[in-house]
């Protein structure tokens, strides 16, 4: 049998947002963005201007006031325009008027991002006078953590004339660069035998094969892999040498010490911690590489190839239903709190998942806000498998985040949460699910199929991401001097894989083409987003150890913490629950429940 369920799957609706493309309510709220760009434009042009950083503190307090209002406003509305577009274009790349209209978007969301920087701009110039403002207006005040922040980063800007240049030149080259590795890998599909058909298949449902039961199946779903990627390397490699090198020239010019040097400060989190995680990671690699041989054992195998990683063991043949997902995850979040099983049945019956793998829909999953409405809305590529239900439950969790944001009249400034705590909440749900599947398991056998699952994500998010992070360290540190060849990031792929796995996998079969269409290499603006996976994972199984041990008196305090997570630095907001970022001892303790899983499987 194969994982996949044939059954018709959700696609989301977004009709309540607007009516469509070519509707007059979306067609006026584009004009209106770009109006109130304009707008806010010409107010730096002359009000602010007008008071001197060094005058009347009420008028710069009416400044601050004006400032914070205005961008919360137009923060709104481009971010439904801009997931309203996203509805489309990931679930339809061949959708032109949508690619279109999303390009004249990107031409005022240039603009935007230009005022953003003269926001962190005015901020820094006026960094001292913080304090006072802050006395004489409620809604600075009320945004004090967004603009001292703003302050701290202006210190790495370019000259006003040189962020504009670059604003608009991003369209030209790095996102540009993005949206040809998005369409590139979208569109790709390959002819593929399954079940004695021939069949046409999108590239995300080629990779779901990964996790087929039968092993002729996985290997030659790996080997169609590399030979769909092999055939557009070198478009992919062109469009990461420009994002790269986009990356590297704009960090120089801002006085960044190095790529990382970013990353960090939109993770709200220092070397130090990174360093404490990334140690207590390194140490656990044996264990992971414990659980991989075991895995090959079972296998039959000395050593796991790659396509053996993601291979089912046990003896659970359960495929989830469409509508088993949804009455499975809804019980168990309502065992946690009713507000979050609330939201998770909104999402369900409001068709804010889309769910159905096909040519033109980009792969992977993610959750995005649409502010306009308050909601969120949620894809994924589901294929009946327990890891497909994990996935739809670390989503939704993303859609409980924003829901506590929301609920709380949170406004933008105060939502812009750091990349490491944005994952909290789905780590959370993934572990209420794997916990209530392992509890309701039959059988040993079916605890062991479970257990695989459960290890299959955390391998992934620790030892994969590791070798994820020593990728893009190395692509750095060889794009600084030239370009790189497809060959090259091949290479470098490979030996990130070696330094993770180690004896774990068998070294002939590796995946070098992994760097083609892992969309999160492909971003000039946010490089590195990948330690903030394993954090995510790491504080929120130390989190959910504190959900042991308090019960319902917990979520309160959670639900709080998830709405403040845009107003606070991520150590100040861990130190709520006792816990110590930078002391290695609470990442080993979190990679120690992980090392209790791979114990059970191993047994």
């Amino acid at each position: 049998m194969t994982q996949t369920v044939e059954q018709t799957l959700p696609h989301w609706d977004l009709s309540n947002v607007y009516p469509g493309l070519e509707s007059p309510e979306f067609q006026a709220d584009m004009a209106r963005l770009a109006e109130l760009v304009t707008g806010l434009d010409a107010y730096f042009s002359g009000p602010v201007k007008d008071v001197p950083v060094d005058g009347d503190v009420q008028a710069l307090a009416a400044v601050a006031e004006d400032l914070v209002e205005r961008f919360n406003q137009v923060y709104v509305l481009a971010g439904t325009l801009r997931a309203y577009l996203t509805g489309f274009t990931s679930t339809d790349s061949f959708n032109a008027l949508a690619r279109r209209i999303e390009s004249q978007y990107q031409v005022t969301a240039a603009r935007l991002e230009e005022l953003s920087t003269r926001l962190r701009a005015w901020a820094g110039s006026v960094a001292a006078r913080l304090p006072e403002i802050f006395e004489r207006s409620a809604t600075a005040r009320a945004h004090a953590f967004a603009l001292q922040e703003a302050a701290e980063r202006s210190r790495y800007l370019m000259s006003p004339a040189e962020e504009s240049l670059a604003a608009e030149m991003s369209l030209n080259g790095g996102k540009a660069w993005a949206k040809l590795q998005g369409n590139v890998t979208s569109q790709l599909t390959v002819d593929f035998e399954l079940d004695g058909e021939v069949r046409k298949m999108a590239m995300p449902a080629l990779v779901n094969l990964r996790s087929h039961p039968e092993e002729s199946v996985r290997r030659r779903g790996y080997e169609a892999e590399l030979a769909a990627w092999a055939s557009v390397r070198e478009p992919l490699a062109a469009a990461l040498n420009g994002i790269k090198g986009e990356a590297l020239v704009l960090g120089r010019r801002r006085g960044r010490p190095d790529p990382l040097h970013q990353a960090l400060e939109m993770a709200r989190i220092d070397r130090e911690t990174l360093e404490a995680m990334l140690d207590a990671m390194r140490d656990s690699l044996p264990a992971f590489r414990r659980y991989f041989k075991a895995k090959a054992a079972r296998l039959g195998k000395e050593k796991l190839a790659w396509w053996d990683l993601f291979a089912p063991t046990g003896q659970s043949d359960r495929v989830y239903t469409w509508e088993e997902t949804r009455q499975f995850i809804l019980e168990n979040f309502q065992s946690f709190s009713d507000d979050l099983a609330a939201l998770a049945r909104r999402a369900f019956d409001a068709h804010w998942i889309d769910a159905e793998p096909r040519p033109g829909k980009r792969g992977g999953a993610f959750c995005m806000g649409v502010p306009g409405v308050k909601e969120s809305r949620v894809l994924c590529n589901f294929d009946g498998s327990l890891d497909q239900v994990s996935t739809v439950a670390h989503e939704l969790g993303h859609a409980y985040h924003n829901h506590c944001l929301y609920s709380a009249g949170k406004t933008p400034l105060q939502s812009q949460m750091p990349m490491t705590l944005a994952e909290t909440a789905s780590i959370m749900n993934e572990t209420i699910v794997q916990q209530a599947a392992l509890a309701r398991a039959a059988s040993r056998a079916e605890e062991l199929s479970i257990l695989e699952t459960a290890l299959i994500g955390d391998s992934q998010v620790i030892v994969d991401i590791y070798s994820r992070y020593l990728f893009e360290t190395e692509v750095f540190n060889r794009r600084a001097k030239a370009e790189l060849s497809a060959d090259e990031f091949c290479e470098i792929m490979r030996w990130s894989q070696v330094e993770a796995y180690g004896d774990g996998l068998d070294e002939r079969y590796l995946q070098p083409y992994m760097w083609t269409w892992k969309p999160h290499y492909y971003s000039s603006e946010r490089s590195f987003y990948n330690f903030p996976y394993a954090f995510g994972l790491l504080f929120g199984v130390g989190l959910y150890a504190i959900y042991q041990e308090r019960g319902a008196a917990f979520v309160p305090d959670y639900r709080n913490l998830l709405a403040s997570t845009g107003e606070d630095t991520a150590a100040n907001l861990a130190a709520r629950f006792g816990i110590d970022l930078r002391q290695k001892a609470f990442w080993a303790a979190s990679l120690q429940v992980i090392a209790g899983r791979i114990d059970r499987y191993c047994a």
